[in-house]
């Protein structure tokens, strides 16, 4: 018998099972669970009855043969073509035991400690780590996220976890970094099939890339000079998968932010050398603003078809000039053409500024200031689709410095100096997705985050390093020809107006009543004049 207050205790029947029956059902869990284990590494499967029937018929000498082959052919593979043998080889082998000995041992503490973990049903739940993967330099992880998490919440732990697993620079990416290859020959049509399931899109996915061994910290020697510049992937920067970094210069306008002595030479001269070939030939024409007294350019004088460098006023009519090529090409071109080709008789114009903020925000004079920003105003909105292009560079990225930022299509972070402008050059949320351009140490010079193409993950390169040697060699081997600067008469080739027809206006009366105007006008009697 119970009464009001009394606490009644409920307990769930227990079903008792007999021992029999409790070890079966453990013992087909485990086999289950094996028999999951080998269809999923089916090659580790494989090499292990291999080894076992080559040992049970041929004692230990079936296993020393092999693997002393197995050595020759590896090393024979890598001599001969060591990117396939990192990928196809090397890297699957070394990220399976980066795999079981490094992330495994330290994934429940890191995924807790930076939390990424969650509780349901009162029990912890935690991201599944899929798959390792390495090459050279790097470790890519596949992360299955918890149901409910997106990669933001990755992305806001970034530098976490890089120090979690040891390291000082990670990212993640949203999607499987790098597209699917390029595929040709026999087998291309099956390789493609292959490469569409693999690079398929998977939104549970997360992508985590940790930095083993930092490439960037040695210097980058300068690139060839190519012959004919290729205007959608201008060498410039090695990444941190020792891959080269291309600039996709074609229609687009470039800004390079970053502090002093933080390597933006590096950038503007690495670019100027990829275009070494064009500016010799004709196809390219450079225009070099200066505000420095020409301290940073003036050694590549004979490479630039303009150079201003002293005068301010000289600065503003280069500029003004730019602006009147863009409108003789807009009416040359309109309904013509939507993107501009370079070709020897229309090159491309590439405007180099090297230090914006002293023309937009430190110039005394009010007019001149408001004429410049006018005229990078037009240059920046229209100068993409007709050929000519503005490659600035900016100490100071903020709004009243510079406040056509957002006209910059590309843009390029140095080491900056506070936290809030690496979002203000790369864009909101870009520090949070690993570009710690305000952490940069000493030697990084030449050293910044950029954007790749269709991605919105940040990459870590280092740009080449042009010595004055190097520069004046450039200088001498690849000059601008001696009518560089005639492409200023396209300005007086204004193609003939478009011919205006007036319309015919209907005749309207007048647009104040009669009276007032019998009034206003005391010539007229009863609204028509006398």
């Amino acid at each position: 018998m119970t009464t009001a207050g009394d606490l009644v205790v409920v307990r769930p029947r227990r079903l008792e099972l007999p021992l029999w029956l409790t070890v079966l059902g453990l013992v087909l869990r485990w086999l289950g669970r094996g028999v999951w284990w080998c269809l999923r590494h089916p090659v580790t499967v494989a090499v292990v009855v291999a080894g076992v029937w080559l040992y049970r018929e041929f004692g230990r000498f079936g296993l020393i043969f092999p693997v002393v082959g197995a050595g020759l052919v590896s090393a024979v593979w890598r001599w001969r073509h060591e990117a396939s043998w990192w990928a196809w080889c090397a890297g699957p082998l070394l990220g399976r035991v980066r795999q079981v000995f490094v992330y495994r041992r330290a994934w429940r503490e890191a995924m807790t400690l930076c939390g990424l973990s969650r509780v349901y049903d009162h029990r912890p739940v935690l991201p599944q780590l899929v798959r390792v993967r390495s090459d050279q330099a790097l470790d890519v992880l596949t992360i299955r996220m918890v149901r409910g998490q997106t990669p933001e919440d990755f992305q806001r732990v970034t530098a976490n976890l890089a120090y979690a697993f040891g390291r000082r620079h990670a990212r993640v990416h949203s999607e499987r970094p790098g597209g699917p290859p390029v595929r040709s020959g026999y087998w291309a049509l099956l390789l493609a099939a292959v490469d569409r399931f693999r690079f398929r899109d998977r939104p549970s996915l997360v992508y985590l890339v940790v930095v083993r061994t930092d490439a960037l910290r040695t210097v980058v020697e300068p690139f060839d000079v190519p012959t004919v510049p290729d205007f959608t992937a201008l060498p410039l920067a090695r990444r941190e998968d020792l891959r080269t970094w291309s600039l996709h210069l074609l229609a687009t306008h470039v800004l390079v932010g970053g502090a002093t002595r933080s390597g933006k030479g590096s950038v503007l001269w690495s670019l100027v050398r990829a275009l070494g070939g064009g500016v010799a030939s004709g196809l390219v024409r450079l225009w070099v603003i200066d505000p420095k007294g020409g301290m940073e350019f003036a050694l590549g004088r004979p490479m630039f078809a303009r150079f201003a460098g002293k005068s301010f006023e000289a600065m503003a009519d280069l500029l003004d000039e730019a602006v009147g090529v863009l409108r003789e090409r807009q009416a040359r071109l309109a309904g013509t053409v939507r993107v501009h080709t370079p070709t020897e008789d229309d090159p491309l114009v590439v405007v180099v500024v090297d230090e914006l903020a002293a023309l937009t925000a430190y110039l005394q004079d009010a007019d001149l200031r408001k004429r410049i920003a006018s005229s990078l105003g037009l240059l920046l909105s229209q100068g993409a689709g007709v050929g000519v292009l503005v490659v600035a560079a900016v100490q100071d990225p903020r709004k009243e410095v510079l406040p056509f930022r957002d006209l910059f299509p590309t843009r390029i972070a140095l080491g900056l100096t506070e936290a809030g402008q690496v979002d203000l050059v790369l864009g909101d949320g870009a520090r949070n997705r690993g570009a710690l351009a305000d952490q940069m140490p000493r030697w990084a010079k030449g050293v910044g985050y950029v954007i790749l193409d269709g991605t919105p993950e940040p990459a870590r390169v280092r740009f080449s390093y042009i010595t004055d040697d190097h520069i004046r060699q450039l200088a001498a081997d690849h000059p601008a020809p001696a009518d560089a600067a005639d492409i200023l008469a396209q300005v007086g080739r204004e193609t003939a107006p478009e011919p205006t027809r007036p319309l015919p206006r209907p005749r309207r009366g007048p647009l104040l009543p009669d009276s007032l105007l019998s009034f206003l006008d005391p010539d007229r009697d009863g609204g028509e004049p006398r």
